[in-house]
């Protein structure tokens, strides 16, 4: 019998919160790596860590928060942690590819190819891992042309968001990119979950009778959206993202003395200066005995 899939059985509440979360992971991603180039001397290891893990936990979240509203009307849906636990880490793994290969070989085209397909699948391969990870009372089956559909999204958005990575660097084309990329990323996750059909098992067949999605989910989100607050604390309060490159270099500038007030420490006063009264004023002439005359 076929299933009867409902993938909004929220309203737009899951959408809205999904999409969220996506364009808040990519922001604080995006601000991370901006982060290293800013700043040649910082931890680059560290922020592009931080800014993969960002990226990776945003995806996650936006998945599994969007999931809350899937149901099928014939039959109970629940989880496998395992496999929900290892989507995570499949997600965080595979953006962190991506972005240390661009965040050390730059913008180059060879670069972004690689890194693109590599985490372009990654991420498709987080979304069907978590997939893998629902359990119902009948069998999933996948329409192959819109599956190659949502796996072709994924890789150009993410080639795009790691293109954005490396070349935007101001605060509000950072916020548009992150923007775009929630876009990117939600539209990916919808046109994955479009090529879902569920056939369900007859009444003889097992029934899953476990705990409803929220109860297993909700739960299990915490932990990410605390992460993506605490990092969007960490870019908050850093001076150099708050400031941006130009206010920042200028307020450091600002601190050194410039050449005309740097003391001349040590230098010897040259054989004019020594015969002036005042050194450092400009020398004035006596008048001669004709202008005294005059």
């Amino acid at each position: 019998m076929q299933g009867t899939i409902d993938g909004f059985s929220y309203g737009f509440v899951t959408p809205v919160a999904a999409y969220v979360m996506a364009c808040l992971g990519s922001a604080l991603g995006l601000r991370c790596v901006v982060r290293t180039l800013l700043n040649q001397d910082s931890w680059k290891p560290g922020w592009l860590a931080l800014g993969a893990a960002a990226i990776g936990c945003g995806i996650w979240t936006m998945h599994f928060i969007a999931m809350i509203g899937f149901q099928v009307e014939e039959t109970a849906v629940r989880y496998d942690t395992g496999l929900t636990v290892i989507s995570l880490a499949v997600a965080i793994v595979v953006v962190g590819v991506g972005v240390f290969v661009v965040g050390y070989r730059g913008a180059t085209p060879a670069a972004l190819s690689i890194a693109g397909i590599v985490t372009g699948l990654g991420v498709a391969a987080m979304h069907y891992l978590g997939m893998a990870a629902l359990h119902l009372n009948g069998t999933i089956h996948y329409n192959g042309l819109t599956v190659a559909l949502s796996v072709v999204i994924a890789i150009v958005a993410a080639t795009a968001a790691l293109w954005a990575v490396v070349s935007i660097r101001g605060f509000l084309t950072s916020l548009g990119a992150s923007l775009v990329m929630g876009v990117a990323v939600t539209g990916m996750h919808y046109t994955g979950m479009a090529a879902v059909s569920v056939h369900v098992h007859e009444s003889g067949g097992t029934i899953w009778s476990g705990d409803s999605p929220t109860s297993l989910l909700l739960p299990m989100l915490i932990g990410p959206v605390i992460f993506l607050l605490l990092a969007g604390v960490v870019v908050m309060f850093d001076p150099l993202l708050v400031l941006g490159d130009g206010e920042w270099g200028g307020r450091t500038s600002r601190q050194q003395p410039t050449a005309q007030e740097t003391p001349l420490i040590g230098k010897q006063p040259s054989r004019r200066e020594a015969e002036q009264p005042f050194p450092g004023r400009p020398r004035t002439t006596s008048p001669t005995r004709t202008d005294l005359r005059l």
